[in-house]
């Protein structure tokens, strides 16, 4: 065997691995448009490049057919291309989307990340304890009524955790759907302020055959960006996200 043909073994070999995770980071973990603002294309870039580059790359460069230790080589070249995709997954799956939180007017993206592993501990409802591996739970985040709780809240607030960090605060999305709704807004202000989404929302209108007076919206924020999310104007249920630039 030639180096170009064991180079080319290893690379397919790559690849196909590359294509299962690429299409998991992609469908299940980061679900468009939810990977536009999660940082998806540069994590696919990280962990599909490294996989299809390190390991071909280097066997190319060792593999000299009845070379003395080749074998050695080519282990160690197995194994420092799996410690680097190790490495990659698990960045992968510490940004990877975990729960869509509404909170006030306003939707926030969480990513596994960002969620303290005793805070996750404290979760209200046994659900909301555990980091979903489908992708981002929908729920609703409500400020306690106790004072010392709230008071408690500001002090982590200056540490940099807000209602979204904290599942003990969680409760399920139609607990908070009214109220949130109320919070709402038209499309008329999604023309004006977005006009691509708006745009997508219409068109997202007709293929469902819906009026879009039926329809109202609330921004989604997350890590590198916002989405707006349609809501059903009597139900309040989340239809559908739309990015709101064309990028």
């Amino acid at each position: 065997m030639s180096r170009w043909k064991a180079a080319a073994v290893h690379l397919s070999i790559s690849a196909g691995l590359g294509l299962i995770v690429a299409a998991l980071l992609l469908l299940v973990w980061y679900p468009p448009p939810y990977g536009q603002v999660a940082g998806a294309r540069k994590l696919v870039i990280l962990l599909v490049g490294v996989d299809l580059v390190l390991g071909p790359l280097l066997t190319f460069v060792v593999f000299k057919p009845g070379k003395r230790g080749l074998k050695f080589d080519l282990a160690v070249i197995a194994i420092l291309q799996a410690a680097a995709f190790v490495y990659g997954l698990s960045v992968v799956l510490e940004n990877r989307p975990v729960f869509l939180v509404a909170v006030v007017d306003h939707f926030v993206l969480v990513t596994a990340g960002e969620i303290a592993p005793a805070d996750l501990a404290q979760g209200s409802r046994e659900e909301f304890r555990r980091l979903p591996w489908t992708g981002a739970r929908l729920v609703g985040a409500v400020m306690p009524t106790a004072v010392e709780e709230r008071n408690r809240l500001v002090f982590e607030a200056l540490a940099g955790k807000d209602l979204q960090n904290l599942p003990r605060t969680f409760v399920e999305y139609a607990a908070v759907a009214r109220s949130f709704l109320a919070q709402a807004k038209p499309l008329e202000r999604l023309r004006r302020t977005y006009p691509v989404a708006a745009a997508a929302a219409e068109q997202w209108a007709r293929s469902q055959k819906r009026d879009t007076e039926s329809l109202l919206w609330a921004p989604v924020v997350a890590r590198n960006g916002e989405l707006a999310m349609l809501l059903d104007r009597e139900s309040g249920q989340p239809l559908k996200p739309l990015a709101i630039t064309t990028e």
